[in-house]
């Protein structure tokens, strides 16, 4: 039960990153006039016009998420021996830690690019 929290909440707390990844990605595949590209362009302005969005929610959030997940998997890897845990919810916490570094990672290269 632990695990699926973890793993949902974690879930919760990436989702802000990999939408602004998802916008960034979609922008760039056809011109700005056309819908999918524009609404994309407005949901990145909308990050890049609050100075708190990119902080909280590009680095605050994937790191927590970072974070847990190392702990959450690191724990699970001791228990596994003993314990046949949910499958799915640790397959789920290490694909949000995955996500979390990669997102990390894009944005703390971005930062020194600048």
């Amino acid at each position: 039960m632990r695990t699926r929290i973890i793993a949902v909440t974690e879930l919760a707390l990436i989702s802000p990153a990999a939408l602004f990844m998802s916008a960034l990605v979609i922008r760039s595949l056809q011109p700005l006039q056309h819908e999918p590209a524009h609404s994309a362009q407005q949901l990145v302005m909308w990050y890049a016009g609050r100075m708190w969005t990119l902080w909280v929610l590009l680095l605050a959030l994937p790191l927590t998420v970072l974070l847990t997940g190392c702990l959450a998997l690191s724990g699970y890897r001791k228990r596994e021996a003993a314990i046949v845990g949910p499958r799915l919810a640790m397959s789920l916490v290490a694909a949000n830690t995955f996500a979390a570094a990669v997102i990390l990672v894009i944005v703390v290269l971005h930062m020194l690019a600048n």
